[in-house]
């Protein structure tokens, strides 16, 4: 089985790490360079299995809850963002923190807290239980209802029709979030638009890629965890678009040979959480089974990039020791 076959592969360009998960990766490794481990990060610092199981290798700990975190140590909040009750979790805590929020996320949280402060009902397009949600909902708790998808428009109701405004998760697909706000309009023909579009540019950009490649491949096998939501709508973006079957997988070994019968075109991207490295396993393997040839579908150009958090220029080991003899209490601060 060769290439010559007439098997070949389409390889989405952009895909993978964006700015943001790329910035809060290299903070839980630039944090344990500088300071040593442990470093507590609060969530998955971004969701993909083998990025966490790597930095936990590393001597990162990842904790559910600020509270399992020792006095006297230092926490990371992931990409995705925490509500304001976090920071006070950490405060109380007598826990030095390092916000690797993307900064995508926290213009989210900004424009939440500005419509608040206005008395806007803010609707918040996005998936329950999601930690973005969570984050951006606690910046406005009495403010902010979640519209999760066009089904949950019939039961939202609002103070004052003239003072509503939409804002959405940074993952969501494009197409869904825009039927959603759709909705949302003709139910309240006064709904205020942000001053620009939440969903991040690499999630657009990511599904733009997949639309273009969707009408050839027959298959697209999408990199990424199952906990990921803008993973998971790269694999409904291909079907839309055409794609005979679509699949997510974390590992080129998750791949079911019998996914390729009577397959000529295969598509492969990635979310923004997956490292490079799986992608190119999965090309091996596809490679291994006569799909060699690859050629590029290009959708955009990114070269964005964000800054390290702030919190990395100081001494947070020396900061969190101060916390706890401030203000009392047994700590187990690393060295």
């Amino acid at each position: 089985m060769t290439a010559s076959s007439g098997r070949r592969v389409l390889l989405a360009a952009p895909r993978g790490y964006c700015a943001g998960v790329d910035r809060a990766v290299i903070a839980v490794e630039k944090a344990l360079e500088q300071y040593g481990a442990p470093i507590y990060v609060r969530h998955e610092i971004v969701h993909n299995k083998y990025v966490v199981q790597t930095l936990e290798k590393k001597g990162a700990i990842f904790v559910e809850r600020t509270e399992e975190v020792p006095p006297g140590n230092i926490v990371m909040f992931s990409a995705h963002g925490v509500a304001p009750v976090v920071h006070e979790e950490a405060r109380q805590g007598r826990l030095a923190t390092i916000d690797a929020t993307c900064p995508l996320v926290t213009k989210v949280h900004k424009e939440a807290v500005r419509y608040a402060a206005e008395d806007y009902d803010i609707l918040l397009i996005g998936h329950e239980g999601h930690e973005e949600v969570i984050g951006t909902s606690g910046e406005a708790p009495d403010h902010i209802q979640l519209v999760d998808g066009p089904e949950d428009v019939a039961k939202v109701e609002v103070r004052d029709p003239s003072k509503v405004v939409w804002l959405s998760q940074t993952t969501l697909s494009v197409d869904e979030t825009m039927e959603t706000v759709d909705a949302l309009k003709t139910k309240f023909p006064g709904l205020v638009s942000p001053p620009s579009d939440d969903i991040c540019y690499a999630t657009q950009n990511r599904q733009l890629a997949v639309k273009q490649m969707g009408a050839e491949a027959e298959l697209v096998i999408v990199v990424g965890s199952r906990n990921s939501s803008n993973s998971k709508r790269l694999v409904e973006v291909a079907k839309l678009a055409g794609a005979r079957d679509a699949h997510l997988v974390d590992f080129a070994s998750e791949i079911d040979e019998s996914w390729l019968d009577g397959v000529t075109t295969v598509g492969v991207t990635s979310g923004a959480s997956v490292p490079e490295v799986l992608v190119e396993e999965v090309l091996e393997w596809l490679a291994e089974r006569g799909y060699g040839d690859v050629e590029l579908v290009r959708a955009a150009e990114e070269t964005i990039t964000f800054s390290l958090p702030k919190e990395l220029r100081r001494d947070l080991r020396e900061e969190a020791a101060a916390l706890v003899a401030e203000r009392g209490g047994s700590g187990t601060p690393a060295a």
